[in-house]
C-alpha cells in the first residue's frame, strides 16, 4: 500500500470473520430466523459456506490495497469457517479463533483448530468468566508452547459486542477478568509464547504498559477506534496513546489493527488512515513504520 513512507505492505492483525456459523447462533440465542437477523443488523449476511465470505475479504484487501490480515474465528467452536478461508488463501490470511477454555470439549476444539493450520489462541477472560491463572486455561498456554509460533491473544479491558448490542441480547460479562496485570505471571512463565493484548488494553492502558515492560514477549495491537479513551483524562488522545506505546513497548511490538468485522462496511479504513497520520506526526521511520504496519506481524507468523 502507497503511504506516508512509500509503499509498504499493510497486514492487518484484526479482523473478525463473521461466518454463517457465528450470525446462526446469534440468531439462535436472540430467536430470530437466520434471513431476519440481517435486516435486524442491517448488515449482509454471509453465504453458508466459509469460502464465499472468504473470497469477498480477498476483494476488500485488494480494493485497499492490504497485503494480508489475520481472520479471527469469533465463537467458540466455530473455528473450522476461519480455517477454510485460510485453506482457500494460505497467503492472504492468518487464522486465530475464539476458545472457551472452561467448556468441557475445550482442548478438542483447540487441538482441531491448530491442526487445520491456525496459528492464534483468542482467550476472552470477561465473557466466558474465568480467571487467567485458572487450572483449567493452563493447558492452553501449555499447548501454546508446545506449537511453535502460537499465538495467545487475550482481550482485556472494556468488552462489548456491538451485534449483541443491537439484538438487544445481554452480555453478562464479568470485569473483574480483565486485567492485563493478571497476564504478567502466565507470559512470565511461558517465555516462548507471543502473548497480544488488543486495543492497548481497551482501558487498561497503564496496565498494559506495565505488562509489555515486564514482559517481553507481550504485543499490544492498535485496533478498532479505541473508544475507551472515552474513560481516561481528556488530554490522553490517541496520539499520545501511540507515542507512549512506542516509548514502552517499541516499534518491534505493536501491531496494526483495525478490528474490521462485516459487511457492507468491509475494512475500516478510517482506522487505518487515523494511525497512519498520526504515527507519520509523530515522526515514526520508514523502518518502524514497515515493522507496526505488517512486518511485526509478518515476523511473528514466520512469513
Amino acid at each position: 500500500m502507497q503511504t506516508t513512507w512509500g509503499d509498504i505492505p499493510v497486514r492487518d492483525a484484526h479482523v473478525h470473520f463473521f461466518s454463517h456459523g457465528f450470525f446462526a447462533a446469534l440468531a439462535r440465542e436472540a430467536g430470530k430466523p437466520f434471513d431476519v437477523l440481517g435486516k435486524t443488523l442491517g448488515w449482509d449476511m454471509p453465504d453458508r459456506e466459509p469460502e464465499a465470505l472468504a473470497a469477498r475479504w480477498v476483494m476488500e484487501l485488494d480494493r485497499h490495497g492490504v497485503a494480508s490480515a489475520v481472520l479471527i474465528a469469533s465463537v467458540h467452536g466455530d473455528a473450522s469457517s476461519v480455517a477454510a478461508a485460510v485453506a482457500c488463501f494460505p497467503h492472504r490470511f492468518h487464522g486465530y479463533f475464539m476458545l472457551n477454555p472452561v467448556a468441557p470439549d475445550a482442548m478438542e476444539h483447540a487441538q482441531l483448530a491448530l491442526e487445520q493450520g491456525l496459528r492464534g489462541i483468542c482467550l476472552f477472560p470477561a465473557m466466558h468468566r474465568y480467571s487467567l491463572h485458572d487450572e483449567r486455561v493452563q493447558p492452553v498456554y501449555e499447548m501454546a508452547a508446545r506449537v511453535p509460533g502460537t499465538v495467545v491473544f487475550v482481550h482485556c479491558g472494556v468488552l462489548t459486542v456491538g451485534a449483541r448490542a443491537r439484538l438487544g441480547l445481554p452480555s453478562p460479562f464479568d470485569m473483574r477478568f480483565s486485567n492485563p496485570i493478571d497476564l504478567h505471571a502466565v507470559a512470565l512463565r511461558h517465555p516462548d509464547v507471543n502473548f497480544v493484548v488488543p486495543h492497548f488494553g481497551a482501558g487498561y492502558f497503564r496496565e498494559a504498559l506495565m505488562l509489555c515492560a515486564m514482559c517481553p514477549n507481550v504485543y499490544l495491537d492498535t485496533s478498532s477506534s479505541n473508544a475507551w479513551m472515552r474513560y481516561l483524562p481528556e488530554e490522553l488522545d490517541l496520539a499520545r496513546v501511540l507515542r507512549r506505546a512506542l516509548d514502552v513497548a517499541g516499534p518491534r511490538r505493536l501491531l496494526f489493527g483495525t478490528d474490521s468485522s462485516f459487511f457492507p462496511r468491509g475494512w475500516h479504513s478510517q482506522v487505518f488512515d487515523d494511525q497512519a497520520r498520526l504515527l507519520a506526526g509523530l515522526g515514526l521511520s520508514a523502518d518502524d513504520a514497515g515493522l507496526v504496519f505488517g512486518g511485526n506481524l509478518a515476523r511473528l507468523m514466520d512469513l
